[in-house]
């Protein structure tokens, strides 16, 4: 038997890279029991406990007393607290340290999110207006909170505080973008085709989105098409596929069904469980969703989603879905069409065992829904139906189902839906994650779901 802490602490890291949690719990534990006082040690079990779910708090304490410099460990140690169901501790441990620390990013997004699915009435972004005011000058700072109060459409604040940065710290480059995207995405320069025109030899992926979308806006597929196509290749492709598909379908270019395909690319899946297995599932699911609302940068409306990776978690209800959907993956993948070198979807290469890029799962309430979004950190994504509501609760006109190839709303394009899937307990329906998708709002009662990312090889 291996006696070696920092071995067994290898063994693991190794484990947890290949996403195989339990024997990555077993070392780490093994490792912990021989060098208790290890601090790295002692980090890595708390993170591999608060990843498979297991109780962790206390755990980051211990940590935390030595090495208590560490803002990553205090972060976790927050998340740890907030799902014990101890939300006051965690963000009172975290607006603590940013007292200290006004310009730590992550423990500003961390807290931003916590307190906004609190559900409180406490301002999600207190601590970056405090912080601002404590580091006047800090302008990646003032531009995080820019980002986070940009993600609600709240574009009168927005502007106020790149406004305020512009007094304070002085006219920067990114005020400038900033400016200019407010005024895209909120309609106000929405004819104004002169725009960009300061910003034409200026190479940003966030202006190029900007801009793509502002020109999808107005029709021009084509100038669309060219800004979107400077990415293809590069790592921030996953992002601009699905707009590519948008400019290919208005300019009716046959390069759109070769990137969708949705009759081949759409797939769905009716599991087999035994008798009473999801009605257990559901119950280990509801006692996940312990948020009153969803983080800021989620498509959920009028629901919760759990946080971390779903399918790392202990609970053997959960082991058993993940070795079911790891198969049907394996299923959706040999039956995908030849490798094509460049496509999003078929140009990865197939085989080896599938890992995750997220998984977790979404609880929805009356009139809940999923806003059109894509993944862009996913090769493949997924819905997997727990829990319904009656269909007099779901009420008519597909309510409640999966659609397939709709346009964001605020594009204003007028493109039909590519197709809908009607959910049922234990189907799963796997796509690509360049494709745009969203669920239509229901009437009431519970829509209980897993949903994941499936990695790309290679």
């Amino acid at each position: 038997m291996m006696d070696d802490p920092q071995q067994l602490c290898q063994r693991a890291l190794s484990h947890r890279d290949v996403q195989e949690m339990g024997h990555a719990y077993t070392a780490i534990e093994q490792a912990a029991r021989i060098a208790p006082l290890d601090a790295r040690i002692a980090f890595i079990r708390a993170q591999i406990a608060l990843e498979t779910g297991r109780p962790s708090a206390a755990l980051f304490a211990t940590a935390q007393k030595f090495d208590p410099d560490n803002l990553m460990l205090a972060r976790n140690h927050a998340l740890s607290l907030a799902n014990a169901g101890r939300v006051g501790d965690a963000t009172a441990l975290l607006a603590d340290l940013l007292s200290k620390q006004p310009e730590w990013l992550d423990g500003h997004k961390a807290l931003a999110n916590l307190l906004r699915a609190s559900g409180g009435n406490v301002a999600f972004d207190q601590t970056y207006a405090k912080a601002c005011r404590a580091a006047p000058h800090s302008l990646a700072l003032r531009l995080a909170w820019f980002h986070m109060v940009s993600l609600t459409r709240d574009w009168e604040k927005a502007t106020r505080i790149i406004e305020g940065g512009t007094r304070l710290i002085g006219e920067r480059p990114a005020f400038a973008l900033a400016r200019i995207f407010i005024a895209s995405e909120s309609g106000a320069a929405a004819k104004d085709t002169s725009l960009f025109d300061a910003v034409a030899d200026v190479r940003d992926a966030g202006l190029d989105l900007c801009q793509t979308r502002f020109w999808l806006r107005l029709g021009e597929a084509k100038r669309a098409e060219a800004i979107a196509e400077r990415h293809i290749g590069a790592p921030t492709a996953s992002v601009f596929w699905p707009y590519l598909s948008l400019a290919w379908r208005l300019s009716n270019s046959p390069r759109a069904a070769w990137l969708d395909d949705p009759a081949q690319h759409i797939k769905s899946y009716d599991l087999e469980f035994a008798a009473g297995e999801l009605d257990l599932l559901a119950e280990v699911l509801r006692g996940l969703h312990d948020r009153k609302a969803h983080f800021l940068e989620q498509s959920v409306r009028g629901g919760t989603q759990t946080d971390g990776q779903l399918f790392f978690h202990h609970d053997p209800v959960i082991q058993a879905v993940r070795a079911k959907v790891k198969q049907c993956v394996a299923d959706y993948t040999r039956g995908l069409p030849p490798i094509i070198a460049g496509h999003p979807l078929l140009g990865v290469p197939r085989g080896g065992d599938t890992r995750f890029a997220g998984s977790w799962s979404v609880r929805l309430g009356a009139q809940g829904h999923h806003s059109v979004h894509t993944h862009p950190h996913g090769w493949i994504s997924s819905a997997l139906y727990v829990s319904l509501p009656s269909p007099a609760d779901l009420g008519g006109n597909h309510a409640g189902w999966l659609s397939f190839g709709s346009p964001p709303p605020e594009l204003n394009v007028s493109l039909p839906r590519y197709q809908s899937v009607e959910p049922k307990p234990g189907r799963l329906v796997l796509f690509p994650s360049t494709m745009w998708h969203e669920t239509v709002p229901f009437n009431d009662g519970e829509r209980l779901s897993i949903a994941f990312d499936v990695r790309g090889h290679g």
